[in-house]
C-alpha cells in the first residue's frame, strides 16, 4: 500500500468516526476557535494588484521581444517560414490577451481590497466579467485540412 492509500484510508475512516475537519486557526481544545468574522487586509489586496501590472509590463515586454524577433523571418514560399508565421500571430495573440487580463484585473482586486464589492458575488462577478472578456487563442494547425 502506498503512502497516499494508507492517508487516504486514514482520512476515510476517521470520517466515519465522525471526526471533524477543523480549519488550523481554531482552537485545538475543542472550543469554536475565532470569532468567525473573517477580515481582509486592504495592503494584500493592492500588492496582489500591483504585481499584475508588473505582471502585464513583462508580458508586454516579451512581446515587444518576439514582434522584434520576428521581423525577417518570414520568407515567401518556404513552408516553414508560412508556420512560423501562423505560430507568432497565435503567441502575439496570446500575449495580448494576457497583458489585458492582467491589466483588467488589477481594478476589481483593488476594488475587493478597498470593501467597494458589498458581498462575495459581486466579488464574483466583477472577476467572471473579466474571464469573459479574454478567453484563450485557439490552437493552431489540424483545422482547414492542413
Amino acid at each position: 500500500m502506498t503512502s497516499f492509500d494508507r492517508e487516504w484510508a486514514g482520512l476515510k475512516q476517521d470520517a466515519a468516526a465522525g471526526t471533524q475537519m477543523r480549519l488550523a486557526s481554531a482552537s485545538s481544545d475543542g472550543g469554536s476557535g475565532g470569532s468567525g468574522d473573517l477580515k481582509s487586509d486592504k495592503a494584500v489586496w493592492n500588492r496582489a494588484s500591483q504585481d499584475l501590472g508588473g505582471l502585464a509590463t513583462s508580458v508586454k515586454t516579451a512581446r515587444t521581444g518576439l514582434e522584434d524577433g520576428q521581423k525577417g523571418a518570414a520568407q515567401p514560399g518556404v513552408e516553414s517560414a508560412t508556420a512560423q508565421a501562423e505560430l507568432y500571430e497565435s503567441w502575439k495573440t496570446y500575449l495580448d490577451g494576457l497583458s489585458g487580463k492582467c491589466t483588467g484585473l488589477q481594478g476589481p482586486l483593488e476594488k475587493a481590497g478597498t470593501g467597494q464589492y458589498e458581498n462575495d458575488e459581486a466579488i464574483k462577478g466583477g472577476f467572471a466579467q473579466i474571464d469573459g472578456q479574454y478567453k484563450d487563442t485557439p490552437a493552431t494547425g489540424g483545422s482547414g485540412g492542413r
